[in-house]
């Protein structure tokens, strides 16, 4: 058996007895950066490995190295008489779930059985934040309970992988629109996706606003913030570095809506979160004034932004979220 899995913490998990076979863990962050339908095509992976780079601090010969490898391994699944693909509900899982899914949609499985245990809470936990929360004993609870891929996960986690890497969100839309129930979590992960974009109402995500808000209330630590972020937000499932790259972009430019106080730079990869000890956020006038939907951030600073496939640039970007109607509207028309 093959066990395709999101992190380095499930598979040592998983390695303590909990299944037999080889493990997977599959190293991308599809939430963040430029996306592809065919990441593996070279000039893709390339762009990405810049991308990742420039943003969050991925050394761009070490992501060239993973995603190569575990293509390969990915591309030598017939060895298996099973592969598992063990994912959550945040939109981090569910477009590495989608990208398989399409990936295996393409191929012949020929005797290769595949497999899907699909997670969005455990009894006992609260607020459930995925697999990496979870005992040896609480783990094995899941093994073998995982259920068969057929036709429908194959069709559905292929067009929603081809609306996320697409330039036109509103594909995306369409598609949770639709019948999600193949894919139980599919319609709130992609939503959340979704309201990260510029809002109509001021030109920031929900990622900024919630943390505009908070700072507002009175959290000054980032790592505080990271936090409260996460639990209130947690169907996109962020990481660390992603939410120190969101902090960034709202302290810089001509525009700030923050101010990072004691601390010059924000940890990048392998970088220790310690550094932000001591480190206060403080939001600005006009973040308060963005906060309230009294200015437009998008409008005044600007943006260079990537979300799956849509890449948004300048002061009047094309896509936006509009939160009290829950959709994405083309603001080109109108």
């Amino acid at each position: 058996m093959l066990h395709i899995v999101n992190g380095d913490s499930v598979e040592k998990t998983l390695r303590k007895g909990v299944v037999q076979g080889d493990i997977l863990v599959w190293r991308e962050i599809y939430s963040h950066g430029p996306v592809c339908t065919e990441p593996a095509v070279p000039e893709h992976r390339a762009m990405r490995a810049d991308y990742l780079e420039r943003t969050i601090g991925v050394p761009r010969l070490e992501y060239l190295r993973i995603s190569e490898a575990q293509e390969r391994t990915l591309a030598d699944f017939h060895r298996y008489d099973e592969v598992v693909l063990w994912f959550e509900h945040d939109i981090f899982d569910q477009t590495m779930l989608c990208y398989l899914l399409y990936w295996f949609s393409r191929q012949s499985l020929k005797k290769t059985k595949l497999s899907l245990l699909s997670i969005g809470e455990f009894p006992g936990i609260e607020l459930f934040r995925g697999l990496g929360q979870l005992s040896r004993e609480q783990m094995a609870t899941l093994s073998g309970t995982w259920a068969p891929v057929g036709v429908r996960e194959l069709e559905l986690g292929s067009a929603l992988w081809q609306a996320y890497t697409s330039p036109d969100p509103s594909l995306l839309q369409q598609v949770i629109a639709g019948d999600t129930s193949a894919l139980p979590f599919a319609h709130s992960a992609y939503q959340s996706h979704l309201a990260r974009f510029p809002s109509t109402h001021n030109g920031v995500g929900l990622v900024e606003q919630t943390t505009l808000e908070l700072v507002h209330a009175g959290i000054r630590s980032p790592l505080e913030l990271f936090k409260q972020v996460g639990d209130k937000l947690h169907r996109l499932g962020m990481g660390d570095l992603q939410y120190w790259h969101v902090l960034k972009k709202m302290s810089e430019g001509p525009c700030p809506l923050l101010q990072l106080q004691g601390i010059q730079v924000l940890p990048a990869y392998q970088g220790s979160p310690l550094t932000l000890q001591g480190c206060e956020v403080i939001i600005t006038e006009l973040g308060r004034a963005v906060m309230e939907g009294t200015a437009d951030w998008a409008s005044l600073q600007g943006i260079d932004e990537w979300y799956g496939g849509v890449h948004l640039t300048g002061h009047a970007p094309r896509w936006r979220w509009n939160a009290a109607l829950q959709r994405i509207e083309d603001a080109g028309k109108g």
